[in-house]
């Protein structure tokens, strides 16, 4: 008997109450194949530390058991603003960042100790391995000495003591201290620490634990995706992207960047951590660089092997040989590296989805939903057909006006008006040839 083994089923039957067995194994396949070092940066705010500190732990101790070690780096700024107004020492800030006195940075690192240690003995009582690293990380020079004081900004991570304790199977908790080659201790930022450290990683998941749980909207809903290559110009338009919040997707924009495709940004709660990464609805705000959705309305425009091959992987089921020369194509939103695909045929005079795809690899990125909105925004009505037990059932639920089983097909449908016109629809998604064998 493997125990290892045991307790990873275990979780996997408690993870279904949040999602799909496959989806859940899906992740875990993908994570579990990582370098130790590459599956994810995490990094928790002051606030979270104070507020939230039980969902934090067991949220750190739940990867641990299914064989995931984050990396840790914290900050303290609620807890510094208390201890520094204790000490008599007044607050200022200078583009965002804590001025420094040498009597402010005796506070900040012996608060910043305290609460690294505070979560380190957390974990240790709810039986997870944690190391602390309050030093010999950050390699840091002063910023702006004058404005600032010792404010440091960090020009070299050194992985070694990291490395140590991944090695030894325990997480690493860093705060966010940097130190000169000269010994000196400075105060750094836990964004710019934790960006450094992602730059340096290059992690597969970059995540931000918040008390918010994500980026809101102008009417304080999370925004469940962004795709940077199809989003953001259009978010920086809206009314009520308040500076804070177009500074940090600027910040997340630049960093992904600097970061392998696949990697992306995760802004959650502690208590949701399990939820945004091992379902594909996620819980917070899930941002990645992404890939443009191009339109096509011609088959020669298109690789169709690369295609076929899409479609193919996502149904897990074979297209008929002759599916391009017998489909008539409408219009097909294909992502750039044909990770996501829409394909529309016109029946019965209405647009009609004929295949809807999604590599496994991109599922859960927001990838589909991007090239499913950029669909939506040219095609006003529509109808599809699914099998009862097609996973998206759900989403398509949600997108559609209305739904009507026709054998062992559901037909789903938006935009239309008239029920003669709704019943053609209906009549021709319960006759239409299946195209996929298998």
């Amino acid at each position: 008997m493997n125990p290892q083994r045991d307790t990873r089923s275990v979780i996997v039957r408690l993870l279904s109450n949040i999602g799909s067995a496959k989806e859940i194994q899906q992740y875990l396949k993908r994570f579990s194949q990582l370098d130790a070092e590459r599956f994810a940066v995490i990094k928790v705010g002051g606030a979270v530390l104070r507020d939230d500190l039980p969902n934090l732990v067991s949220s750190l101790a739940f990867l641990q058991q299914v064989g995931l070690s984050p990396i840790v780096v914290h900050g303290a700024g609620p807890q510094l603003d208390e201890e520094l107004a204790k000490a008599g020492i007044q607050k200022r800030t200078v583009a965002g960042l804590r001025v420094t006195s040498a009597k402010a940075l005796e506070v900040v690192r012996r608060v910043m100790h305290e609460e690294n240690l505070r979560l380190v003995e957390a974990l240790h009582q709810v039986g997870a391995r944690a190391t602390s690293i309050t030093g010999a990380t950050f390699e840091a020079r002063l910023l702006d000495r004058r404005r600032l004081g010792l404010v440091g900004e960090v020009v070299r991570v050194h992985r070694a003591p990291i490395e140590a304790s991944l090695r030894s199977g325990s997480i690493p908790v860093l705060a966010s201290l940097g130190e000169t080659r000269s010994g000196q201790i400075l105060n750094v930022n836990a964004d710019v620490a934790a960006n450094a450290l992602v730059r340096e990683l290059k992690p597969y998941k970059v995540i931000f634990l918040t008390a918010t749980g994500g980026l809101l909207d102008g009417e304080g809903r999370i925004i469940p995706s962004i795709n940077l290559s199809t989003d953001y110009a259009k978010l920086r338009r809206q009314p009520w992207l308040h500076s804070g919040m177009r500074l940090k997707i600027e910040q997340i924009r630049a960093l992904l960047r600097d970061l392998p495709r696949e990697s992306s940004v995760s802004i959650t709660r502690p208590a949701e951590l399990a939820r945004e990464l091992f379902t594909h609805r996620g819980s917070g705000t899930l941002v990645r660089l992404g890939e443009r959705i191009r339109r096509y309305s011609r088959w020669q425009q298109l690789d169709l092997e690369r295609l076929r091959g899409l479609i193919e992987s996502a149904f897990r089921r074979r297209l008929v040989p002759d599916y391009f020369e017998r489909t008539k194509l409408l219009r097909a939103y294909v992502s750039e590296h044909y990770r996501a695909a829409l394909i529309l045929t016109l029946e019965e005079g209405v647009p009609h989805l004929d295949k809807f795809a999604v590599a496994d690899d991109a599922q859960g990125e927001g990838l589909g939903r991007a090239a499913w909105l950029r669909m939506r925004e040219e095609t006003p009505r529509l109808f599809w057909r699914a099998r009862s037990g097609n996973p998206i059932n759900d989403f398509y639920v949600e997108e559609a006006d209305g739904f009507r089983r026709a054998g062992p097909w559901i037909v789903y449908w938006y935009g239309l008006g008239e029920w003669d016109e709704i019943a053609r629809c209906v009549a021709h998604s319960a006759s239409r040839p299946p195209t996929l064998k298998g």
